[in-house]
């Protein structure tokens, strides 16, 4: 489905049941709604399910201007106003993450869930996709997965990014958002991967540290990915954390 949003056509999917609470799953920089439906799927028979494309991303159009993290926040804001879901559980993916750090400490949010999730400015190294593609290979019935994930893992990084949102990534990159954290005051689960090598595990329990009502788990030998390496884990903890 398609939603006019600041000037962008926001492209997103919902499913599951309507009348319940509702889970907006948010993807990472250069992925798509596809990358958060092995985690949404298993919650359609309870919860209504809303996973985005993020502007720029997928089936979504990219932004006029250069918008900054506080931009795309806004958008998903403007969405859930126009679906009218209010106090959402939001799940974030890197950069989807960052959002909802954002979102979460502007607007009600009712649980959040981050998976490797920058808020200050991070480094990365190289060969995270060929790492984490060898993990996913060793999670059983992943092996369907894995062509998807060979596309769409970091497939639009700065390299293969236009202009327009080479510009938005740096901006993004560069955006400090600890103050802002600070004001979160929702219940909080922190999933990271250990061998993260786009965000260090440091930033974890960083971010556990700001948050009052958060907890941090962690894969080991996992790396950005590891909300798909280990994704049956990460079902039964988020079962756990949004059925309390």
């Amino acid at each position: 489905m398609i939603c006019r949003v600041k000037d962008v056509d926001i492209n997103y999917i919902r499913y599951g049941k309507e009348t319940s609470q509702t889970l907006v799953f948010l993807h990472g920089w250069g992925q798509n709604i596809e990358m958060m439906r092995p985690i949404a799927d298993p919650f359609e028979s309870e919860f209504n399910i809303v996973i985005v494309d993020l502007p720029g991303h997928g089936e979504s159009s990219e932004p006029k201007c250069i918008w900054e993290v506080s931009d795309f926040t806004q958008c998903i804001k403007q969405l859930l106003d126009e679906l009218n879901i209010k106090k959402p559980i939001l799940i974030g993916h890197s950069f989807g993450g960052k959002i909802s750090l954002l979102y979460a400490s502007k607007y009600e949010v009712e649980k959040l869930i981050l998976f490797g999730s920058p808020f200050k400015k991070e480094i990365q190294k190289l060969s995270l996709k060929t790492k984490a593609l060898k993990q996913i290979k060793k999670i059983p019935g992943m092996n369907v997965f894995e062509d998807f994930a060979k596309k769409h893992i970091g497939s639009t990084d700065y390299k293969n990014a236009s202009p327009m949102m080479r510009q938005i990534l740096v901006a993004t990159v560069n955006l400090d958002i600890t103050e802002d954290v600070k004001k979160i005051t929702c219940p909080t689960l922190i999933v990271w991967g250990d061998s993260d090598e786009a965000v260090d595990i440091s930033r974890a329990y960083e971010l556990e540290s700001l948050i009052k009502d958060s907890a941090v788990i962690v894969y080991e030998g996992c790396t950005h990915y590891a909300y798909l390496e280990n994704i049956n884990q990460t079902v039964r903890v988020m079962k756990s954390f949004v059925r309390s």
